[in-house]
């Protein structure tokens, strides 16, 4: 069955420091695409070349619509070590729309499969954050089954990267295989996805091809796909979240 994508969940502008275009330049490239929303979420302060906490504070005062596009805010917050630590004030990403958590080589270099799987699962133990960033970094090795089982008792939501799948993107080379058994995992128990394009440069924004032909190739119910509507989105986005014991906590 077809996925629909109306939304772009994770895009960055140049305040992530290696990225390319303005919030300007992305609106007007998905108001041209017909995307009915994009998330701008740039890199937190830890990342190499990002921009200070000022930068994340200030999102609120952006307009809500631009030319017919939804404007959600947002950060990708840098997981900086396995009690699940991220690099921005609560008190600061609180008032964002989208907060999503992610492994980055250079904020937490690669260990164990024990050591990152407990990282992703006290980040999930966060209710403020939504989203657990693109889980297909070979460099990342992680129990599959045990992070999925948490998202579904946290209420997170797990990214399919389009930018790891990208045949040409040769940082998370081996990658597809993981997004694969990620995704089947989902599907297996009912854990909502987001397709994100990861993009850095705004003729990126929208572009989930990749993301949607898996999908598509192993059946996963529409359903449980946030990019199908912006009420979806939105929603996900507001259901308060109810945390539940972990029946195999990291030893």
């Amino acid at each position: 069955m077809p996925i629909q994508s109306v939304l772009d969940a994770h895009c960055h502008t140049v305040a992530s420091g290696h990225a390319y275009s303005t919030v300007s330049e992305y609106i007007a490239e998905a108001a041209k695409k017909g995307l009915k929303a994009i998330a701008i979420t740039d890199h937190a302060p830890k990342m190499p070349g990002a921009s200070g906490y000022l930068h994340f504070l200030n999102q609120p005062k952006l307009p809500r619509q631009i030319n017919g596009v939804a404007l959600f805010t947002g950060v990708e917050l840098n997981i900086l070590n396995e009690n699940g630590k991220v690099d921005l004030e609560r008190g600061i990403y609180k008032w964002l729309d989208v907060v999503m958590a992610s492994l980055h080589v250079p904020c937490f270099a690669p260990t164990t499969e024990e050591i990152h799987t407990a990282a992703i699962i006290n980040a999930m133990k966060n209710p403020l954050i939504k989203i657990i960033g693109h889980l297909g970094d070979p460099r990342y090795p992680f129990d599959i089954a045990l992070i999925t089982q948490t998202a579904k008792e946290t209420g997170t939501a797990i990214e399919i990267n389009n930018a790891s799948l990208d045949p040409s993107n040769g940082i998370r080379t081996g990658g597809a295989d993981i997004i694969k058994e990620v995704a089947l995992e989902c599907k297996r128990q009912s854990v909502p996805v987001i397709m994100g394009s990861d993009a850095h440069f705004h003729a990126e924004v929208g572009e989930t091809q990749y993301a949607q032909q898996l999908l598509e190739d192993i059946d996963f119910p529409p359903e449980l796909v946030l990019n199908r509507s912006v009420e979806a989105f939105t929603e996900f986005l507001t259901t308060p979240l109810t945390l539940m014991p972990n029946p195999n906590p990291p030893a």
